[in-house]
C-alpha cells in the first residue's frame, strides 16, 4: 500500500470514530498555588466536541483519496 491509501483509510477511520463518539475528554492539571513546600494543583476535565460535519468531511475526503484515480 502506498502512503495515499494509508492516509485515506486513516481519514475514513477517524471520521467514523468522530461520528460514533461525538466528543472526547481529557484531564488538564494546573498548578494553582505554591506556598513554601505545599503545592496546590487542580485537575480540570476538558471535553472537546467533534462536529458532525467534520466526521462526514473526513469520511468524504478519505473516500475521494481512496477511489479517485491518480493521473501520473
Amino acid at each position: 500500500m502506498n502512503a495515499i491509501k494509508i492516509a485515506a483509510i486513516a481519514l475514513i477511520m477517524v471520521g467514523v470514530l468522530g461520528l460514533a463518539y461525538g466528543s472526547f475528554s481529557y484531564t488538564k492539571e494546573t498548578q494553582e498555588a505554591r506556598i513554601g513546600p505545599i503545592e496546590l494543583t487542580v485537575k480540570e476535565q476538558q471535553t472537546v466536541n467533534i462536529p458532525v460535519w467534520a466526521g462526514v468531511a473526513a469520511i468524504l475526503a478519505g473516500t475521494l483519496l481512496l477511489f479517485v484515480p491518480k493521473n501520473s
